[in-house]
C-alpha cells in the first residue's frame, strides 16, 4: 500500500493540534453556553441517564447529555408535566404529586422510574436527593451508577460535624466552635456563651442557607435553635444542629474541585459568593477580586487535600470564609454540582457536567493542574421570582405572561427551566434563571450584565432584577469592597429601588411624556387612516404635567420627527427612538445616551409604569387642565396596617402563637409562615389585644391575605 506523504507544514500543524494546551482547546465554546461544545465521541459512557431533578439544572444536564449522544429520562411531579425539562428529555415519568416529599424526594417512585426506563445512571443535579447517601446506596445496590461521589464522601462531607473533624485532620483551616450535636435550646445558650457571641447556628445536614441563623445574644440563640431545627427537619429530614463562631464581615469564597476514581484531583479556581441574603447567594463571580495568586493556591491545595482525605470522585465545592487579612476557614463541602458552576465553566472552558459523567464511568481526569486557566471574568446573577423590597426578596408566585431572555446579546448565557406561560408555584424554589455574562475583563463582564438585565423581559411575577442591577452598578461592588454583609450595610433600611438623581429623574419624566404623546398620536389612526380625535394631527407642542410620587412636574414638549424635546425641572431632555410601543423593549437615546426601557403598563388616563435603570416607576401624565382639576379629587385614605397582620408572601401557616383575647407586646411573634422551606416569623408592631385570628396551622395563604386583627 502506498504511503501518504504529508508536507512539513501540515506535519507541524498536526503536531500543534495534538499538543495544544488545554486553555486553547477549550476555546471552542457556544456563544450562549460559554463551555466546551467539543466531545470525543469514541469515549463511551452511558446509553441512558435519568435526571433526578427539575427546572434549570435538569435542563442543563440534558444539554450536555445531548452533546454526548446520551438519551435522557426526566422525572416530574404532576404539576410539572408540561415543564421545559420534561419536553427536552427523550422520556419522562411522573413520580408523584406537587409536594417535594411525594415526588422529587420520593426514592421509591424514582427507583421505579429507573427500572421501567432502563436508565444506567442518575444525575441528581443539586438539592433534592443530590447529597442523600441512602439514595446513592440504593442505586449502587441495583447496579445503577450515581453521577457523583461515593456514599462515604457524601456522608462524611454532608454531616457538618463530621466534615469539620475530617477537615481538621486533613490540616484544613477550620472555624472555632463546638464539634458535637447541640440537643436543646438550653445547650445552645450554654455553648454560645462558651464560644462567645456572635455565633452561627446551622443544620448539620444542611446547605443552601436553610437551617441557618446568626445569634448575637441569648434570646436570639433560643429563637435560632427553634427555627433552625424546624427548617432542618423540613428541608433535610434531620434536625441536628451545630454551633460555631460567627466571623463578622467575612467574604464567602469557594473552590471548585474535580477528582476521579484513580486518586487524581484538581482545583478549578475560585468563585466569589459574598453577595447574599438570608445566607443564600444572589450574585457570584469568578475569579475573586480579593485573592492573590498565593492565597488562591493555598485555598486550592487545602480543598484538594480535603477531597483526597475522603477519596472524593466527581465535581464538588469546598466553601471558605475569608477575613479582611486573607485568613481563610473551612465552612463546608458540597458533594454535588453547585448552582453557580456556570461561571467556572466560563473562565476554564470545562463542561463540568461532562466531567462528572466521565468520572462516574471510571475515566481518568484529562488535565493537570497547570492546564487550568483563568480566562477572562464571569458574573452570575440569580434571577428569582421574589419581591426585593421585602427583606431583600420574599417569594412571589404567578404565571409568566411574557418572558424573553436576553440571548440576542453576545457573551450572555441563561440557564433556565421555564418559558412563557410557566407557573412559579409555592412548592419549589422561586428561581427563574441564572443569568451569566462573560468578558475579557471584570469591567466588560459587568457592563454586559447591566445590559442583559435591562434587556430581560419578565412579566406576570414580581422579580428581583431591580436589586440585581443596583448591586452590580453600586460603587462598592464595582470596586470589589464586598462581604457577606454587603446588602444590610448598603441598604440598612431595606432595599428601596433605584434612587433617582435630578438628571435621571428628568430623563424618566421626559420618557414618560414622550411615550404618552406617542400613544395618543397613534390612537388617532385606525389601519393607517385618520379618525376624529380630540388632539389635532398637526400639533407638535404640548404643555403637560407628570406626577411621580408626591411631586408634580410641569413640562413643555416639542416633537420633530422621532425626536421629543422636553423642558422639565429647569433642564432640557432630548428623547429619540423608533417608538414601537407594541414591543416589550423600548430602546431610546436620551441626551445622547442609549437606554433600554420597558413599558410595563399604560392606559388612556395617563398612568404608566416604566422599568427605568432596572426599577419600576409609576408615573401619571396629564394635560395642564387635567392636573389642575385633579387637585379637587378626594384622597384615598391608606389602610391602618398597625392593627392588622397580612401575609407578606404566599406560603403555609406553620404555627399560630395567639388566640382572640390575648394581649401581645411589640415584637412578639404572632404566627410563622413557611415559603420554599424557609420559615418567617411575623410579629406585632405594637402592644394590643388580639381581636380575631383568620388563619390556622397547616393552611395555605396568599400574599396580602389577612391573618390577624388587633384592637
Amino acid at each position: 500500500m502506498a504511503a501518504h506523504w504529508l508536507s512539513p507544514s501540515l506535519n507541524r500543524l498536526l503536531f500543534c493540534l495534538k499538543n495544544v494546551s488545554f486553555q486553547y482547546r477549550c476555546c471552542a465554546v457556544h456563544s450562549n453556553a460559554q463551555y466546551s461544545t467539543v466531545y470525543n465521541s469514541s469515549e463511551k459512557t452511558f446509553d441512558k441517564i435519568l435526571i433526578a431533578n427539575r427546572g434549570e439544572i435538569a435542563c442543563r444536564v440534558i444539554k450536555t447529555c445531548k452533546k454526548m449522544g446520551i438519551q435522557t429520562v426526566a422525572v416530574h411531579s404532576d404539576v410539572d408535566s408540561s415543564a421545559v425539562h420534561v419536553k427536552m428529555a427523550d422520556e419522562a415519568m411522573c413520580v408523584g404529586p406537587a409536594p417535594t416529599s411525594k415526588s422529587y424526594l420520593n426514592m421509591d417512585a424514582i427507583m421505579e422510574a429507573i427500572r421501567v426506563t432502563g436508565a444506567q445512571a442518575v444525575h441528581p443535579g443539586y438539592g433534592f436527593l443530590s447529597e442523600n447517601k441512602e439514595f446513592a446506596k440504593r442505586l449502587a445496590a441495583d447496579g445503577v451508577t450515581f453521577i457523583g461521589p461515593d456514599t462515604h464522601a457524601i456522608h462524611a462531607m454532608g454531616d457538618k460535624i463530621e466534615s469539620k473533624l475530617i477537615a481538621k485532620a486533613a490540616k484544613v483551616n477550620t472555624i472555632p466552635g463546638f464539634d458535637g450535636v447541640v440537643k436543646t435550646a438550653e445547650d445552645a445558650v450554654k455553648i454560645a456563651h462558651e464560644i462567645g457571641y456572635p455565633v452561627m447556628i446551622k443544620a448539620s445536614a444542611g446547605g443552601g442557607g436553610k437551617g441557618m441563623r446568626i445569634a448575637w445574644n441569648e434570646e436570639e440563640t433560643r429563637e435560632g435553635f427553634r427555627f433552625s431545627s424546624q427548617e432542618a427537619a423540613s428541608s433535610f429530614g434531620d434536625d441536628r444542629l451545630l454551633i460555631e463562631k460567627y466571623i463578622d464581615n467575612p467574604r464567602h469564597i469557594e473552590i471548585q474541585v474535580l477528582a476521579d476514581k484513580h486518586g487524581n484531583a484538581l482545583w478549578l479556581n475560585e468563585r466569589e459568593c459574598s453577595i447574599q441574603r438570608r445566607n443564600q447567594k444572589v450574585v457570584e463571580e469568578a475569579p475573586s477580586t480579593f485573592l492573590d495568586s498565593v492565597t488562591r493556591q493555598a485555598m486550592g491545595e487545602q480543598a484538594v487535600q480535603l477531597a483526597k482525605a475522603v477519596q472524593y470522585s466527581s465535581a464538588g465545592t469546598v466553601e471558605f470564609l475569608v477575613d479582611s487579612k486573607k485568613n481563610f476557614y473551612f465552612l463546608e463541602m458540597n458533594t454535588r454540582l453547585q448552582v453557580e458552576h456556570p461561571i467556572t465553566e466560563c473562565i476554564t472552558g470545562l463542561d463540568l457536567v461532562e466531567q462528572m459523567i466521565r468520572v462516574a464511568k471510571g475515566y481518568r481526569l484529562q488535565h493537570k493542574q497547570e492546564d487550568i486557566p483563568i480566562n477572562g471574568w464571569a458574573i452570575e446573577s440569580r434571577v428569582y421570582a421574589e419581591d426585593p423590597y421585602k427583606s431583600f426578596g420574599l417569594p412571589s408566585i404567578g404565571r409568566l405572561s411574557q418572558y424573553q431572555e436576553p440571548l440576542n446579546l453576545s457573551n450572555v448565557r441563561v440557564d433556565s427551566g421555564i418559558k412563557e406561560g410557566s407557573d412559579i408555584s409555592i412548592y419549589y424554589d422561586p428561581m427563574i434563571s441564572k443569568l451569566v455574562t462573560f468578558g475579557a475583563t471584570r469591567a466588560e463582564a459587568l457592563s454586559k450584565m447591566e445590559e442583559a438585565l435591562d434587556n430581560y423581559v419578565i412579566r406576570g411575577v414580581t422579580h428581583n432584577i431591580p436589586l440585581l442591577r443596583e448591586i452590580i452598578t453600586h460603587p462598592r461592588f464595582i470596586s470589589g469592597e464586598i462581604s457577606t454583609n454587603f446588602l444590610p450595610e448598603v441598604y440598612p433600611d431595606g432595599f428601596k429601588g433605584h434612587q433617582l438623581e435630578k438628571e435621571s429623574c428628568r430623563e424618566l419624566l421626559a420618557s414618560a411624556a414622550a411615550i404618552h404623546i406617542t400613544a395618543q398620536l397613534r390612537s388617532q389612526k385606525v389601519l393607517g387612516n385618520l379618525r376624529v380625535s380630540s388632539t389635532p394631527m398637526e400639533c407638535s407642542n404640548w404643555e403637560m404635567c407628570v406626577e411621580l410620587g408626591e411631586e408634580c412636574y410641569s413640562m413643555e414638549v416639542t416633537k420633530s420627527g422621532n425626536v421629543y424635546t422636553v423642558e422639565v425641572d429647569g433642564g432640557v431632555v432630548e428623547v429619540k427612538g423608533e417608538w414601537n410601543l407594541a414591543s416589550p423593549l423600548l430602546p431610546l437615546t436620551i441626551n445622547g445616551t442609549q437606554r433600554m426601557l420597558q413599558c410595563l403598563s399604560r392606559d388612556s388616563s395617563g398612568n404608566i409604569v416604566l422599568q427605568f435603570l432596572g426599577t419600576s416607576f409609576k408615573v401619571r401624565v396629564l394635560s395642564k387642565l387635567a392636573a389642575a382639576l385633579n387637585s379637587f379629587m378626594p384622597e384615598k385614605i391608606p389602610e391602618d396596617t398597625s392593627s392588622i397582620l397580612r401575609s407578606p408572601m404566599p406560603g403555609t401557616v406553620v404555627a399560630v402563637s395567639v388566640k382572640p383575647g390575648d394581649t401581645v407586646s411589640e415584637g412578639q411573634e404572632i404566627c410563622v409562615i413557611e415559603a420554599m422551606k424557609m420559615q418567617n416569623s411575623l410579629t406585632a408592631v405594637k402592644q394590643a389585644k388580639v381581636k380575631s385570628v383568620h388563619c390556622r396551622q397547616g393552611e395555605t395563604v396568599g400574599e396580602g391575605d389577612l391573618l390577624v386583627e388587633l384592637e
